[in-house]
């Protein structure tokens, strides 16, 4: 058996997959779903950049610069 033909007997055995497939199965509701999940996702990650990026501000040291050289003292 070739590569070939059992790529096609897996195709053949396996049926449609993709997401004609799945819509098929589980219905329409299910990309919502996955879809309100996956934006769920995003804005906490994206809150989550902003809280870390925030915190990483304030905890810089501000004024002097620690290369420059000493003066007056």
């Amino acid at each position: 058996m070739t590569v070939r033909e059992a790529g096609r007997l897996g195709g053949l055995i396996g049926g449609r997959k993709g997401g004609l497939a799945v819509k098929a199965e589980r219905g329409v509701g299910f990309y919502q779903e996955i879809g309100k999940l996956g934006g769920q996702r995003v804005r906490d990650l994206i809150a989550a950049g902003k809280k870390a990026e925030r915190g990483s501000r304030r905890s810089a040291r501000r004024g002097r610069n620690q290369f420059a050289p000493e003066r007056g003292e």
